[in-house]
């Protein structure tokens, strides 16, 4: 009866810490969703919901490190303009309130898929992007 006991507090506590898990991967997902729909969409609030106010995004371009301030790369969002953008969440990574996420964006009319690398803090109890940095490939 004891060895039960042990067994059936092992299994609730190990999925309690599943189920945890679930949640915060979900949690994730809505911050990355906010910045994937808020870009294709034209909903620069969503934007702002998902970076940290210090966000920065960081790229190379003709061989040299260029940075944005995220109040840059929201202000290059314009409220309902679509845009054709075609966002995947490619990979999550997590540990306790520190992530990390890779999305995939097609751009058809540019004909490029940009490869974004996020870093990610859970900050005031909601998970914020606080660094992006991408690179892109060209396709004919």
């Amino acid at each position: 009866m004891k060895n039960a006991k042990i067994i059936l507090f092992a299994i609730l506590t190990l999925g309690a810490l599943n189920l945890n898990a679930q949640t915060e991967i979900e949690l994730i997902q809505e911050t990355l969703n906010d910045y994937i729909e808020g870009t294709a969409n034209g909903e620069p609030e969503r934007l702002r919901d998902a970076f940290h106010e210090n966000f920065k995004l960081y790229f190379v371009s003709q061989d040299s490190l260029k940075i944005w301030s995220g109040k840059h790369d929201i202000s290059n969002v314009t409220p309902g303009k679509k845009s054709n953008r075609i966002g995947t969440i490619i990979s999550i990574d997590y540990e306790n309130n520190a992530a990390s996420a890779k999305i995939q964006v097609d751009m058809p009319d540019k004909r490029r898929i940009y490869s974004d690398y996020l870093l990610l803090l859970k900050y005031e109890g909601r998970w914020k992007i606080i660094q992006k940095s991408f690179t892109y490939v060209s396709y004919p």
